[in-house]
């Protein structure tokens, strides 16, 4: 059974990960991100900030990860799957902090094609720093834009979830997806 991909990301300190918890809570399959998990792998390693040492390097291992949940989402008992980011986040951050990357980034994002992308805009009330946050509210507000912009190079039409409670955006999105 192949499962509808809905994308949830936005910039740092968006909510993301707190709106993935909550479908969870509710019985929703999910695939958390995986970016802290390579930053802390990396840690391990002796390396503090793996994106900012060596952006490529971790970026392919995001777009492993990344591309393994894509296929994952087909192998679970679910209808719907909910991915904390999607590929073209890789380049939407890349394009951020202006590295250049391989055309194999370029045709992932074109074949690992997602049905829904909820987009959330940084909300400065619930940003917080922290070890493996090193973005800036400034920041976070430049990557919002290099995330419309890349989704948008690939014909997504993005969806914005307003601020509110976890509980009420999760609602919402939910809502949209029912009609």
């Amino acid at each position: 059974m192949k499962a509808k991909k809905i994308v949830i990301t936005g910039g740092p300190g968006s909510g993301k990960s707190s709106i993935i918890n909550e479908l969870i809570h509710r019985g929703y399959s999910c695939m958390e991100e995986i970016s802290r998990q390579v930053t802390l792998d990396a840690k391990k390693e002796g390396i503090d900030q793996l994106f900012l040492t060596n952006p490529l390097l971790f970026s392919e291992l995001l777009l492993k990860g990344r591309q393994k949940q894509y296929i994952e989402a087909d192998l679970l008992n679910a209808n719907t799957v909910f991915l904390d980011r999607g590929i073209p986040d890789l380049l939407a951050y890349m394009d951020f902090i202006g590295n250049t990357y391989p055309q194999y980034f370029i045709n992932a994002c074109k074949d690992n094609i997602y049905d829904f992308i909820f987009i959330l805009k940084p909300w400065h009330n619930i940003y917080k720093s922290d070890n493996e946050r090193y973005e800036s509210f400034e920041d976070a507000l430049k990557i919002h834009e290099h995330l419309l912009k890349t989704y948008q190079s690939y014909n997504y039409q993005l969806l914005d979830v307003p601020f509110d409670t976890v509980e009420k955006r999760v609602d919402h999105i939910l809502k949209v997806l029912s009609r």
